[in-house]
């Protein structure tokens, strides 16, 4: 059965009839391709059609041809659309123009990097000869780190170990940054508030290494829909970018249903757990063996509803019962690359997951989203209902309210959630607070200078002023050197603005 059967099922059944309180359709979009001002070398054109990709969107098209100018770039499209072909094609380019070019890939996750290695390494299958690439993270054991300190030509990591495993011990990096050509910084709306700022800190402490070792990447970024891409991403560089918006990707229909769970009493408005709706739904959909993801807002709700759903898959169709995994944080890294992989090959059904499969990662053609409780922002909403409808069949999308004011108030006013533009990413890398910290780190990494405090803000004197009265920096001829002791960018958290953590412990 294919999703418009299961909707015509499930919207005719008596059952039912009260929990769908409305549906919007979002109508298929045909693809519009462009072409590049240059061909690609053939090695990577040929790759591109091994991978069945016979022509560039509109949007990949103005990218990489942005890239090629030196411009930097923040590509804004929908779920899906290709923009990681908008830096692998420039980055590979240039590698094949120049073997020494080095590129450096940014993500929020070690799972979004390690999926897009994945692709990567699709993208150069069968080449003579491959650039040396892999993820440098905390997973990655040491003999592997140290070759791809000294041999890597594209290294995937997050902001967390460029922070404190990288920037600080430059010295041991000096090749890789005298040859950067490149930034890529992924999903940049994730960046916003206190762990937006911080990175922004980090960002500028790398722009001046790379100035130390003579070169000036270029950096190309991407995100999910939010209401201010270019002021954010500039704000998060300190440099001006070019914003790539006008999506040429094709996208399916896409059913919309907003589901309240059902009155329990007439009076009183208590309604039944959206738990347990949810999870009939994802068991109803998994038996019509209709691919389907689940996304909760916590990690023990998507292990029940994982429960849930098994329990009833065991009475409804067992066979598909063991073809649903739970995904979440604090699983190994071994079991979220299997789960990972499973979905992408379509080995698996179904998943129940919190937000952490929200972001790009490949995870093949799911037709069906089951969205429990509102996510917090309509830009995460948006990304989520998203990630069913990659092929061209059409896609169904519920969101299963909570018995919560927020909920309610959506599900009974749904001109918000369909009306309302996704909300600007706010951050302000200028806090004294957050300088603090970041300043000290820099000066760790090398002496500041008057160039690299008017890069840090207007407030970055000032800071620079207090550190010199705690004897922490040493002025000499217009430079600061670092005095301190331990390791500055240990004491920083890039998602707190306080350096003292506490932990509360009930007896």
């Amino acid at each position: 059965m294919d999703v418009k059967g299961f909707l015509k099922e499930i919207t005719s059944s008596r059952d039912y009839r009260g929990q769908i309180c409305g549906e919007q359709i979002i109508p298929a979009r045909p693809p519009r391709y462009g072409e590049l001002a240059a061909p690609l070398p053939e090695v990577l054109a040929a790759g591109l059609r091994e991978a069945g990709i016979h022509g560039l969107y509109s949007h990949q098209a103005a990218a990489v041809d942005l890239v090629r100018q030196g411009k930097n770039i923040v590509v804004v499209t929908g779920t899906a659309s290709g923009k990681t072909l908008c830096y692998n094609l420039p980055v590979l380019e240039a590698w094949l123009q120049d073997p020494d070019s080095r590129a450096l890939y940014l993500y929020p996750t070690k799972a979004l990097a390690q999926d897009q290695l994945k692709g990567l390494r699709r993208l150069t299958e069968g080449w003579p000869q491959a650039p040396v690439m892999g993820t440098y993270d905390g997973d990655t054991p040491p003999a592997p780190r140290k070759k791809l300190r000294d041999e890597g030509r594209i290294i995937l990591t997050n902001p967390d170990m460029l922070h404190q495993g990288i920037l600080p011990k430059h010295t041991a990096w000096g090749d890789f940054f005298a040859h950067l050509r490149f930034v890529v910084i992924d999903e940049i709306h994730v960046y916003r508030g206190v762990f937006g700022s911080q990175v922004a800190g980090v960002l500028r402490r790398l722009q001046r290494l790379c100035r130390h070792y003579g070169v000036q990447p270029v950096f190309i970024c991407t995100s999910a829909t939010i209401a201010n891409p270019r002021e954010h991403a500039e704000i998060l560089l300190g440099q001006e970018v070019v914003p790539v918006t006008e999506d040429g990707a094709p996208a399916s229909e896409k059913h919309i249903i907003l589901w309240n769970p059902a009155l329990l009493e007439a009076t009183g408005g208590v309604r039944r757990s959206a738990n347990l709706e949810a999870a009939e739904l994802m068991a109803a959909l998994v038996a019509r063996r209709i691919p389907t993801i689940t996304f909760t807002r916590a990690r023990v709700v998507a292990e029940l509803i994982y429960r849930y759903t098994v329990e009833r898959l065991q009475q409804m169709s067992p066979s598909t019962a063991r073809l649903v995994r739970s995904y979440r944080g604090g699983y190994l890294p071994e079991e979220r690359r299997e789960i990972e992989e499973q979905l992408f090959t379509g080995r698996l059904l179904g998943v129940t997951s919190t937000n952490a499969l929200e972001l790009g990662i490949d995870i093949g053609s799911l037709e069906a989203c089951i969205i429990v409780g509102y996510p917090g922002t309509i830009a995460s909403f948006w990304q989520q209902a998203g990630r069913a409808g990659r092929g061209d069949l059409p896609s169904l999308v519920f969101f299963v309210g909570l018995n919560a004011p927020i909920d309610q108030y959506l599900l009974k006013y749904q001109d918000y959630l369909f009306g309302k533009n996704p909300e600007a990413a706010v951050i302000d890398p200028g806090n004294p607070h957050i300088l603090l910290g970041q300043l000290r780190a820099a000066a760790y990494e090398a002496p500041l200078t008057g160039r690299d405090l008017a890069a840090f803000g207007k407030f970055a004197p000032a800071v620079k002023g207090l550190l010199e009265e705690a004897g922490e920096v040493n002025p000499v001829k217009g430079k600061a050197y670092w005095q301190g002791h331990g390791f500055p960018a240990g004491q920083v958290n890039l998602r707190n603005i306080s350096e003292n953590t506490f932990t509360i412990l009930a007896e």
